[in-house]
């Protein structure tokens, strides 16, 4: 069967996932996921890529990321990243060959209507895993540093609809935290995790319409609605 398109458009969120090849482990200790931290640092700000969420999960990851201005550097900046845990997975193991799957999935989000709920979606991936009850508990994603401004994450970007929860930081915190806490639909979780399998949108009716306006492409995925904001100020 033919592979669906990725699109890619420049100054949206991506919500991105990359999984390790026949689902093998890719971070089997503390220092290989802050070894990926830390090359996601430098290599965001050597492509221009913002990056609002992520979740380094044992075989797999998920990244919020927009490319800025320039939409082929999303590619490059992952091809980059994944070559260089594959490259200190394989001197470590003393083995040779590929980490990951051969192709990430992306889906482009619409930021009014979406971002937080991928934000939300992305952070609580070990809660659904059963690995830990509460999104805080969990050290290697977004949450943690989003909420508690852990040392360390000042290059994690906030995103737009982060920023416009209320007009203090800590008011933005106390709102994301209600706003995660609340139970993701099953519909919700099923869009978001079709658009991404699909490499299609995340998004709604609307938005995809003005995708296929401006891309010329015909868009498969089509959205469900808005999912249920958060309380904004």
């Amino acid at each position: 069967m033919p592979r669906n398109g990725r699109v890619v458009l420049p100054n949206y969120p991506h919500h991105i996932v990359q999984r390790g090849h026949n689902r093998q482990v890719v971070f089997a200790g503390d220092e290989d996921y802050s070894r990926y931290l830390s090359d996601l640092q430098e290599l965001k700000e050597a492509f221009g890529i913002k990056i609002y969420a992520y979740c380094l999960m044992s075989n797999h990851v998920h990244l919020l990321a927009d490319p800025g201005d320039s939409a082929s550097g999303l590619s490059q900046f992952m091809k980059v990243l994944a070559a260089r845990a594959t490259r200190y997975r394989n001197k470590l193991e003393g083995r040779s060959g590929t980490l990951w799957e051969g192709r990430y999935k992306s889906s482009v989000v619409e930021s009014n209507n979406y971002l937080l709920a991928c934000c939300r979606y992305i952070e609580l991936n070990p809660v659904r895993a059963c690995m830990v009850a509460d999104a805080s508990e969990y050290p290697w994603s977004s949450y943690r540093a989003r909420i508690y401004q852990s040392s360390g994450h000042e290059w994690l970007d906030e995103d737009p609809c982060f920023i416009g929860l209320a007009d203090t930081p800590s008011l933005r915190r106390e709102r994301y935290v209600d706003f995660v806490r609340q139970a993701i639909s099953a519909e919700e979780l099923r869009f978001i995790r079709a658009a991404l399998q699909r490499n299609q949108l995340t998004g709604t009716d609307r938005f995809v319409d003005e995708v296929e306006r401006v891309t010329g492409l015909r868009i498969e995925c089509r959205g469900q609605g808005r999912p249920r904001a958060a309380m904004k100020k």
